[in-house]
């Protein structure tokens, strides 16, 4: 009764008519990013806006570009905030652990900081035990993140512009087929009342 499921796979390719297949270039996808789940939001997209002629293919393509696009901002942004978490834990811990040091140990204790937050990244064990040494001295993960989002504002700024105007751009474009298909049915209307 409990066995695997055979699920149909969906069928991409078939999204786009063959006779439009040359207006839809291959996707220009970085190292890690799925071809699949490219394929699955452009069908997925193909299938609401429903094109009919070679200018709403053509603007649905633009869509399903900039809603990928969009797509990849937002892993890119959650990448860069985890790579900054790092550098907030080593902030963090140069709070706690150079606090008072001599001047003559300053830059042994930053060597033992920059090696403390690097293990803080790769082992769990090591991780906890800094977590719960900063929470001693009253460094939750809150201010954690909030020293997270301090050294990274300039960067999530640039993110939020992308993203800002990936959807502005993907707004016109929906706006561009929906004014094409009112004018297609002026038009019908016009030669039938002719």
């Amino acid at each position: 009764m409990n066995g695997p499921v055979s699920l149909p796979q969906p069928r991409f390719a078939s999204a786009l008519p063959s006779e439009f297949e040359a207006l839809c270039p291959p996707p220009q996808l970085l190292p890690g990013e799925n071809i699949d789940h490219y394929h699955a939001i452009q069908a997925a997209i193909f299938r609401d806006l429903a094109p009919q002629s070679a200018i709403e293919w053509l603007l649905a393509i633009d869509i399903a570009e900039l809603s990928w696009e969009m797509q990849r901002y937002r892993v890119l942004r959650h990448r860069v905030l985890n790579t900054f978490r790092q550098k907030a834990i080593e902030m963090t811990l140069r709070r706690v652990d150079l606090a008072g040091i001599a001047p003559d140990f300053q830059d042994v204790g930053e060597i033992y900081t920059i090696n403390n937050a690097l293990d803080w990244q790769l082992d769990a064990s090591a991780a906890l035990d800094i977590e719960v040494r900063l929470q001693s001295y009253g460094f939750d993960q809150h201010a954690i993140s909030m020293e997270v989002y301090v050294q990274a504002r300039d960067i999530l700024a640039l993110f939020e512009s992308l993203l800002n105007a990936a959807q502005l751009r993907r707004l016109m474009l929906l706006k561009e087929i929906n004014n094409f298909r009112r004018s297609k049915v002026a038009d019908l209307a016009k030669v039938a009342g002719a």
